[in-house]
């Protein structure tokens, strides 16, 4: 699949809807990473990264300052003291304000809509790096964290969702892998400002760029943002959905296959509705002595159906109820077993950790390298995203654990062994295959083996797992990686790599295809679920 063709028959408006929600996505890997490069200069360990003096004047000249300085401006320090266990706490209290905002997010989404969800979670993000950028002591630091983490860990759970139900049907893995191209965005935006920014009191403006994103994302979503077609179907609003959907695609465009999907009977026939309910409402006006009478159109006959489908498709599945019910429990499984394979594997390692990871093998270039690293994921993922579609689902994750895998143990032997062009190579390799598969297709997962009503739980179950893998890595990375030994965790990573590829080659199904989940599970359409 030509991504020109798949471009081809976007409207603008669907760009801008895609873009701007996505943002959210991007603050997430934006605060994933803008603690890498800056690490040791937060922590009081260096005053600044072994980078061209001028270029760094130059930035300071910028901001309207003509000399480098590295002292303590006012009433805010150049760094905060910390050893390697207190910042794996201010890093993985992000991941802890992520867990809480991925498991409250599926009901908010489901109840208010997606469009109101994301503003939400918008003005979480914006909070939190004001509290991190003018953050005087580690308390500090930790709150700005975890309110960020909030804002984050709440846009990955609807933004997956959001795409799957406004992009284009024969798309969806195209488009939903824009989650990861985002994160990626957002990390490799993070690498390169730390790459600059990280001396003196720089920092804070790390720090503080991510919280001017998320405002302009609100911005973005209130002025210009357009509600889920399908969530207004299944909230009884199917009129309303109906121009929703056209907006995205174009008035010119038809959209019979699409309406037909949310369960109400045709396009004419919701036009028909509301036409003749409007008729109706017009002549009990005219004609009040006609209240009561007990003829009913054939027409509100339909309105009643299309009416009664809208209840049963709001009718969500609860966060337990998704877990106890028999035909929803193996995608959960499923669903959650990837999103943990997705941390456990091990690029967070290299995302959070990678300047000094490697920072004695490789020196100043180590900075360098992770902003090599962040643009080639970028570029992998968006090469790879017409692979999803084409190659499956199930192949592209394969692919990329095993080449993950196989690199954990080159990166361990290299790391170990001090030698740096093999450890600079697996490195590339081991981000490479993460982008291929790994990163993308877990966010995609939730929205294609389950129901429309099971989607907002199967997906926080799916994130909260996510964070709290997130959390293992960010806390006990460094920890581990000191007590066994530069390198020699990757080893451990790439045992991960071998059970969770064996668990998707016997349990997780192909879903490229498919029209929906019971088709996915080989369910028959009439099956009926159990509450």
């Amino acid at each position: 699949m030509a991504v020109s063709s798949i471009f081809h028959n976007l409207t603008p408006y669907f760009i801008y809807v895609l873009l701007t929600a996505t943002i959210g996505p991007l603050l997430f890997g934006y605060h994933l990473a803008e603690l890498n490069a800056p690490q040791e200069v937060i922590t009081c360990k260096k005053k600044s990264l072994s980078i061209s003096l001028s270029a760094v004047a130059r930035i300071y000249s910028a901001f309207g300052s003509g000399a480098v300085t590295t002292t303590t401006s006012g009433s805010f320090p150049q760094c905060i003291p910390m050893n390697s266990v207190q910042f794996g706490v201010v890093s993985s209290f992000f991941t802890l304000g992520g867990l809480v905002g991925a498991l409250s997010s599926g009901p908010v989404t489901s109840k208010y809509g997606r469009l109101r969800a994301m503003i939400f979670a918008s003005l979480f993000a914006a909070v939190g790096p004001v509290f991190e950028a003018l953050a005087t002591n580690i308390g500090l630091f930790t709150v700005g964290r975890l309110i960020s983490g909030l804002g984050a860990g709440a846009a990955t759970v609807i933004v997956p969702i959001y795409i799957s139900e406004t992009a284009p049907p024969h798309q969806k893995g195209f488009f939903g892998s824009f989650t990861q191209v985002m994160i990626n965005v957002g990390i490799l935006i993070a690498q390169v400002l730390g790459y600059f920014l990280s001396r003196g009191q720089l920092w804070r403006i790390i720090l503080g760029v991510g919280g001017a994103i998320a405002l302009a994302q609100t911005a973005g979503l209130v002025l210009g943002g357009q509600e889920s077609p399908k969530w207004l179907a299944d909230n009884g609003k199917p009129s309303r959905a109906k121009r929703a959907l056209r907006k995205l695609r174009g008035h010119e465009a038809n959209v019979d296959e699409e309406v037909e999907g949310w369960g109400v009977e045709s396009r004419d026939e919701v036009e028909d509705e509301e036409d003749t309910l409007l008729t109706n409402e017009d002549r009990m006006q005219q004609h009040p002595e006609d209240e009561g009478e007990p003829e009913q159109p054939q027409s509100n006959s339909k309105a009643g159906r299309a009416e009664e489908q809208a209840e049963n498709l709001a009718k969500t599945i609860g966060f337990l109820a998704v877990l106890k019910n028999p035909d929803y429990r193996p995608a959960v499984i499923a669903v959650v077993m990837i999103m943990v394979a997705q941390q456990l594997c091990g690029i967070n390692s290299i995302v959070m950790y990678g300047v000094s990871l490697l920072s004695d093998l490789l020196e100043a270039n180590s900075a360098l390298l992770n902003v090599a690293v962040a643009a080639l994921n970028l570029i992998v993922t968006l090469s790879a995203a017409p692979l999803v579609d084409k190659l499956g689902r199930k192949a592209c994750l394969l692919l990329s654990i095993a080449g993950m895998g196989i690199n954990s143990v080159l990166l361990a032997v290299g790391i170990m062994k001090g030698i740096a062009p093999l450890s600079a190579v697996a490195v590339l390799l081991f981000v490479a295959s993460f982008g291929l598969g790994l990163g993308p297709i877990p966010f995609i997962l939730s929205s294609e083996l389950v129901g429309a009503e099971a989607v907002g739980a199967t997906q926080s179950w799916a994130l909260a797992a996510n964070w709290i893998a997130t959390f293992i890595v960010a806390q006990f990375f460094p920890v581990v990686n000191e007590k066994l030994g530069k390198g020699q965790v990757y080893f451990i990573f790439a045992g991960f790599a071998l059970a969770f590829g064996l668990f998707t080659a016997w349990w997780v199904p192909e879903t490229k295809g498919k029209k929906d989940a019971d088709e996915v599970w080989g369910r028959s359409k009439g099956r009926e679920r159990e509450d």
